[in-house]
C-alpha cells in the first residue's frame, strides 16, 4: 500500500476508518503525558498498542482487532476506556461513536431551501455563505462572496473550500492563519467522512486531495476532527486589510435524504476598525 492510499485509508469503509482514527490518535499521545517512560529509543510516535490496550483497560487482541478492522462492535464501554485514554475532546468522542454506529445508504443530495436562500440574502450588512458537509459552498451574499476571494465569480476560486485551501496558492493571502483554516477543514472532512461512508463524492474529494497536497496528507494523517462553532478568524481582503471578525456557525438539520447545511456568519463589534471596513465593502458590492 502506497503512502497516498493508507493516508485516506478507511474512505468508505468504516472497519477500517475505525482502525486509521485510532492509530492516529494513538501516535499523538506523549508517553510521558500518561505517566510512561519516552526517550529517543522507542521505535513508535506517541503510545504502542499494548500500552494503550493497558490504559484503556481492554487486552491487546481485542485492541489489534479493532485496528486491524477484525473487531467491528465494541460496547459503549470500551469506546468510553479508548476515548479517555486516548484523552479525546466531545467531538473526537462523538466522531467515534459514529465510526462505530455508520449506517450505509444512498449518498445524502444539497438542497437550499428558497427560505434559507433569502435569509442569507436579507443579512446583506454580514458576510454570509452557506456550505455542505462537502465543504461546497452552495449560497452566499454579496458580502460574503467579495469576503471570501470571489464566490459569485466560479473563475475566480473553487466554490469547494477544501480544494480552495489546499490547492490554490491565493487561499494563503486570504487565511492569515492559513495552517489552521486547513486543520480545520480536513477536521470537517473526516467527520463528513464518517457520517456518510457511501458518499462517492466525498471520497473522491478526500481522495485526489490526498494525491494533489503533500498538507493535506500530512493533516489528514494527525486525525483532526472539527465541528463548526463559533469564535474569531482573521481574512486579509486586497482593499480593506486584516480582518479579525467573529462568526457564528447556524446548523440547519438535514432531512430524509439530504444533507445538513452549515450557515456562517460574520460580523465586528460596533465602533470598530473592522466594522468601518465591512460597512464600506458592503456599500461597494
Amino acid at each position: 500500500m502506497d503512502d497516498r492510499t493508507e493516508d485516506v485509508e478507511g474512505i468508505g469503509d468504516a472497519r477500517r476508518a475505525l482502525g486509521a482514527f485510532l492509530r492516529a490518535r494513538r501516535a499523538r499521545v506523549a508517553p510521558e503525558h500518561v505517566g510512561l517512560a519516552g526517550g529517543r529509543r522507542r521505535r513508535v510516535r506517541g503510545l504502542r498498542r499494548e500500552e494503550l490496550a493497558q490504559l484503556a483497560g481492554i487486552s491487546v487482541d481485542y485492541y489489534v482487532r479493532l485496528e486491524q478492522g477484525r473487531a467491528t462492535q465494541p460496547s459503549p464501554e470500551v469506546l468510553d476506556s479508548l476515548a479517555r485514554a486516548l484523552g479525546l475532546d466531545p467531538a473526537e468522542r462523538a466522531h467515534l461513536t459514529t465510526l462505530v454506529e455508520a449506517r450505509h445508504g444512498a449518498a445524502p443530495s444539497t438542497r437550499v431551501s428558497p427560505l434559507l436562500g433569502r435569509i442569507v440574502a436579507a443579512v446583506g450588512d454580514f458576510p454570509a455563505f452557506v456550505t455542505n458537509h462537502r465543504l461546497d459552498v452552495v449560497a452566499w451574499n454579496s458580502l460574503g462572496s467579495e469576503l471570501f476571494g470571489g464566490l459569485s465569480d466560479p473563475t475566480r476560486r473553487d466554490r469547494n473550500n477544501a480544494r480552495y485551501l489546499f490547492l490554490d496558492p491565493a487561499s494563503r493571502a486570504l487565511y492569515p492563519d492559513w495552517e489552521a483554516r486547513a486543520a480545520e477543514a480536513v477536521g470537517q472532512l473526516r467527520v463528513a467522512a464518517g457520517r456518510y461512508p457511501d458518499d462517492g463524492d466525498l471520497a473522491e474529494l478526500i481522495t485526489d486531495l490526498s494525491a494533489r497536497s503533500p498538507d493535506f496528507r500530512r493533516i489528514w494523517a494527525g486525525g483532526e476532527v472539527v465541528v463548526c462553532g463559533a469564535g474569531r478568524k482573521r481574512l486579509r481582503h486586497p482593499e480593506a486589510g486584516v480582518l479579525t471578525l467573529d462568526y457564528e456557525t447556524l446548523h440547519v438539520p438535514a432531512t430524509s435524504g439530504e444533507t445538513g447545511l452549515l450557515v456562517h456568519v460574520f460580523s465586528a463589534e460596533e465602533g470598530t476598525e473592522e466594522s468601518a471596513a465591512l460597512a464600506h465593502l458592503a456599500a461597494a458590492v
